[in-house]
């Protein structure tokens, strides 16, 4: 802030030739003014004005270095008269990184574009972990927790994980009563592209079935691939309750070792922490959780 006050005390003393001058337009004294400047020549190491007892003038120096500073100057008055103008209505580019549940997601960003057309939805899908302050994001929707403390967060709702099949698949190899009986069904497993692990399905018993080994015909890291296989009839998956409650309503899938799971997950949306928000990312935030979840 001391280097942006040089700089503003300079340009006004070369614009208006006399620190007097500039003091009187800047509210502060002329040997403010002065101290300014020489403080800002002592970090330059030049000297930017000639001085006599009447008048100041402009090294070559200080000619060059006007112009730089009308530039910054200019910049910061541009930006803050950007950021005025954004405060009635957001606007601009807004960057975020989702997760890869496009049945859920998709409907409500298809919305909030109709609702904000003056903000560039700049958007990627990807389950891997992302460090938002350092990748340049606005925000993240991610399912748990963060523990990164220069972000801020906001709970967009729960989900819970369901573990299902289509009733094809279940008359032909018949329905689990017991999580033991999954060592004889084919499973259609979730794995995290991040870190290439399998998820573990919401029974107490996974660690020791997913250690012994499960029949498995496909390991993939896409919700509706999953649910696509398992509407086929090709196995047993376990997706998010959101994922699969038209296919369980219609009668495409139906669930397996409903009474034996346990399972609780919520999605956040999560962004660097800063005590004002921009226009188009508080709308972006409010928007999601009124609409992601909107019973809960």
């Amino acid at each position: 802030m001391d280097n942006l006050a040089g700089f503003t005390a300079f340009v006004q003393a070369a614009e208006l030739r006399s620190f007097v001058a500039a003091g009187r337009v800047l509210g502060i004294s002329a040997s403010a003014v002065g101290k300014s400047i020489a403080r800002l020549e002592e970090r330059l190491g030049v000297r930017l004005f000639h001085r006599s007892t009447r008048s100041i003038a402009l090294t070559s120096e200080g000619t060059v270095f006007l112009e730089r500073c009308r530039r910054i100057l200019g910049e910061i008055e541009a930006a803050e008269q950007e950021l005025s103008s954004s405060k009635s209505a957001p606007q601009g580019r807004l960057r975020v990184s989702l997760p890869l549940v496009g049945s859920l997601l998709n409907p409500v960003l298809a919305a909030f574009a109709r609702a904000y057309p003056l903000v560039e939805l700049d958007l990627d899908f990807s389950d891997r972990r992302v460090d938002v302050i350092e990748e340049g994001y606005d925000a993240v929707v991610r399912a748990g927790e963060s523990a990164d403390s220069r972000l801020m967060s906001r709970q967009l709702g729960q989900f819970q994980l369901q573990l299902v099949a289509a009733p094809a698949y279940l008359a032909q190899h018949g329905t689990p009563a017991l999580p033991a009986d999954l060592a004889r069904h084919t499973c259609l497993l979730y794995k995290f592209p991040s870190s290439g692990k399998v998820e573990a399905w919401p029974l107490p018993e996974w660690p020791a079935l997913h250690a012994a080994g499960l029949p498995t015909v496909l390991n993939c890291n896409n919700v509706d691939t999953l649910l696509h296989f398992a509407e086929s009839g090709l196995g047993i998956a376990a997706l998010p309750d959101f994922a699969v409650r038209a296919a369980l309503a219609s009668g495409r899938l139906q669930p397996v070792l409903d009474t034996h799971r346990r399972h609780d997950g919520a999605f956040r949306i999560l962004w660097p922490s800063s005590r004002h928000l921009t226009p188009k990312l508080r709308a972006f935030i409010d928007f999601l959780a009124t609409h992601v979840f909107p019973e809960s």
